[in-house]
This record gives C-alpha cells, structure tokens and sequence, in this order.
C-alpha cells in the first residue's frame, strides 16, 4: 500500500512539474499570461479553487494575484478583473474586443445556441435582437405607460399584507406576495396580463417549470398564441396600446426575427428582469428591517415630502433622495448579478500590458469594485448617506467605474430603466405603510448571502413582521 502511495504521489508532482514547465513557456514565449496559480494539466486551476467561484471566492484570490489574474479551468481561461480602470477596459474602451458571451453546454441548453440577447455573441444577431426588445421594455415611454401598473400591483401587496392577520403578529414571507408583483409588473408589459393571486394555478404552474422546453412551451401555449388570437380577431389600430409581444410578433411576420426567438426574448426577460428586481428588494426589506434607524429616516423623508398616507408614485421617486440613496446603497451592498454576465473576446487580446488568449471568459468583479475599501469609506457598512455626502454624483447607471450594477457599454443591463422605478415604488410603498420588524424574539433577520458566479440573493427567505401604521 506504500509503495502504491508513493507512485501516486510521484507520478502527479511528475505532472505538477511537467504542467508548471508548460505553462512557464507559455507565460515566457508565446504569451505574457495575466499572473495566477500555476495550473497542472487536464485539471487546471479546478484542484487549487474549485468550482465555487463566487464574488468573496475570487476576490480573495484578486488579494493575492492582482486586479488582473487568470484561472485556467479544465481547457478554458478565466480571467478576472478587480480595478475601475480595467473594468473600464473590458466594458468600455474596448467593449468591441470582450463584447461576446461565453458559449458552454449550459448556457446553449437555454439560450437556443445563442438565440437571445442576454447570451448571444457580439454582431449583426444581437444587434438587431437589442433593437426589437428596445422599444417595448427600455424607454421613458414604457415607463410613462405602465408605472400606473406598477404602483396598483404595489398598492395590491399593501392590502394583502394588511389582510394577512399573522403580518403584525409572527410575521410573513413578503417574498412570495412580491414573486407575485414581479411577475404581474413583467407579464402587464409583455402580453397585457396578470394574475389574480399567489394561488392562480398558472401561475403555479410558470413558477414550477425550471425546464427549458416546457417553459418556452408555456409561453407559447398560454401567451403567444392567446396574443396572435386576439391581434388576428381584433386588429390594434395605432391609436390603441400594444404590449410587448406585439412589437416583437410585428418583427417576426417582417422576417426579422423567427419564432423561437420570440420565446427566448420571453425568456431572458422572465430570468433577467423578474428575479433580479426581486433579489434587489428582498436586500432592501431584509436591510431596512435590520437598520431600524435608516427604515425610520426614509419614512420621514416620505412623510414629509408627500404627507403622511399620500401613497408614492413614480415620478415622486426623483424628488425623494434619501429614498434614491437606499437603492443604490442596497445594489452596492447586494449586488444582484456581482460578477455581471460573463464576457468573452472572440480573438486575442491585450489587457494591461497581458495577453488574452481567444474565447477567454472574461469575469468583472463589480461586488469588489464597489466594496473595495481602498474605493470606498467603510463599505461593509450599509449606509445610504454615501450616496447623499462623498458619492453623491455616483449614479447605478455606470458614471463611475466603481459601481456597476447594471453594467455599462454595449453589453451593460437595459432594464435599469424598470427596475430602479419598481424598487423605488415598491420600498417606499411598504415603508410608507408598515413598520417591518423582525421576527418575535429576533434583534435582527439573517443576512446570509446563497449565490454563485451569476446571482447573489438571500440564503433564507427573510420573515418579516410587517404592523400597518395608521394616518
């Protein structure tokens, strides 16, 4: 058994050395490698990190190897970025070069081989993709038409909470009356419906299907099919409201488009817009509960600005900056998506002086590049003054290369445009309305962070005991 143990061991500092010589003539003659921990053949990195690589994870290793290092994962590079400048680099001044996507079993599985947006290589296909998705969900005029929308559904959690009789007592899950809000606010703008309760067995059955193909099956059975029906027996004269599926139905019958992209739209807006807001609001709720000093504040912000029981709307958000400064204070903290949608260059590169070998995976660290202490004063701490004092001019749409929490250049997120409304109305309706305590016999909720390279969100759904005020 020794004797087997030692030709073990032999044998993989023979491919540790083998690999680590490998790779020192790669890094010396043909490229000049970003640094990292020397990789061994076959493996890589995989054996010295694992797969867990989160936000924390590697900006642990950002400590060690820089603000540019690489990662070599099985046969694929991953390159890592931790600084404002080369964030810069990648999403800006060369957003070209690193506009891609990276391509994976996974990633093909639900993108149709790249048949959306979100996932799609950069060129002619994303571009025109961008274009029809553009004037249905991204425009001040989206906004003008559906806010009234967004604020009855805020309106509707309001009452719903008040009804529930364990709301002031035990507290409740507000997460899931607020799934329910999301869903309304995203299905109102893309097929003009929505649903009645958490219990509508649709509903049910959309929040159930994770698999791909039964998903895009719903969404043609129960939305895009009901929306042709109705164009077809009911033509929209221009004077007449159209939802998003008809914009995009319009683009398919000019040859623009084909019917599975059609659904994948629907889809990238289901993942990129409905859970992402939600994530965003649940760290705002969980964050305003545990900081009943700031939840205070905003309420007299609201109070005073609009009076107390004059329910918020959108166009108020803009006059409410203690408000404004809790958003972006809770998507600094908690970013949503913390290593944005990975990049990738379709051709060799060069980053900082580094040689970026083709279809590399490019991550950018924005958790780190907005709680980095040596950026920001105290950035452990949620404080919404930040944003009031020494970052007032930093906006979340990508002013500053610090904070990116929407991205920024041509690959950068464009439902910024709803989601900071929705979580202005959202959080300013439920401060408005309830003091939100934790649990009885709790000082505080848990904050554990669950989440991976593609989303951070709360590790338990947060029991909040929401006592409704009285005006």
């Amino acid at each position: 058994m020794d004797l087997l143990l030692l030709e073990k061991a032999l044998i993989a500092l023979f491919a540790a050395i083998i690999g680590a010589i490998f790779i020192s003539k790669l890094r010396g003659k043909k490229f000049k490698l970003p640094p990292g921990p020397i990789p061994v053949p076959i493996f890589g990195n995989w054996l010295q990190v694992g797969d867990d690589l989160n936000h924390r994870n590697l900006t642990d290793l950002a400590k060690k190897f820089g603000e540019i290092f690489l990662l070599r994962m099985g046969q694929r590079n991953l390159v890592v970025v931790s600084s404002p400048d080369l964030a810069k680099e990648v999403l800006h001044t060369q957003g070209v070069e690193f506009g891609s996507r990276t391509r994976n079993v996974v990633f093909d599985i639900f993108t149709g081989k790249g048949q959306d947006m979100v996932f799609t290589v950069y060129g002619e296909h994303w571009r025109k993709m961008r274009r029809i998705m553009t004037v249905p969900f991204f425009t001040n005029k989206v906004v003008q038409q559906y806010r009234h929308g967004w604020e009855a559904e805020a309106a509707a959690v309001v009452e719903d909470v008040k009804k529930n009789p364990a709301s002031a007592t035990e507290g409740i899950v507000i997460r899931r009356r607020l799934q329910l809000m999301m869903y309304n606010n995203m299905f109102r703008i893309m097929f003009d419906r929505r649903f009645e309760s958490e219990d509508d067995p649709l509903f049910l059955k959309l929040k159930a299907l994770n698999v791909k193909e039964k998903r895009l099956q719903l969404f043609k059975d129960y939305f895009v099919d009901e929306r042709k029906k109705l164009g077809s027996s009911k033509k929209l004269d221009n004077n007449q409201l159209k939802c998003a599926i008809d914009h995009i139905l319009e683009a398919k019958d000019k040859g623009e488009i084909n019917e599975d992209n059609v659904l994948y739209i629907v889809e990238n807006i289901n993942v990129a817009a409905i859970e992402t807001t939600l994530w965003s609001i649940e760290w705002g709720i969980a964050e305003l509960v545990n900081h009943p000093d700031i939840q205070s504040k905003l309420r007299h912000e609201l109070d005073t600005k609009l009076g107390p029981g004059v329910q918020i709307t959108e166009p108020d958000v803009q006059n409410l900056p203690y408000l404004q400064a809790v958003v972006k204070e809770t998507l600094r903290l908690r970013m949503a998506i913390p290593l944005l949608v990975p990049h990738m260059n379709l051709h060799d590169a060069k980053l900082a002086g580094h040689d970026i070998p083709a279809e590399s995976k490019i991550l950018v660290n924005a958790w780190w590049l907005a709680n980095n202490p040596e950026q920001w004063k105290k950035p452990e701490e949620f404080r919404p003054e930040r944003f009031l004092e020494e970052e007032a001019k930093v906006e979340a749409n990508g002013n500053d290369f610090r904070y990116l929490p929407f991205g920024v250049g041509r690959r950068s997120c464009p439902g910024i445009i709803l989601a900071l409304p929705i979580l202005g109305i959202t959080i300013g309706r439920l401060i408005q309305n309830f003091e939100l305590l934790p649990p009885p016999g709790q000082t505080k909720i848990d904050t554990s962070e669950k989440g991976g390279q593609f989303s951070l969100h709360i590790l338990k759904h947060s029991t909040v005991v929401a006592k409704p005020r009285s005006f």
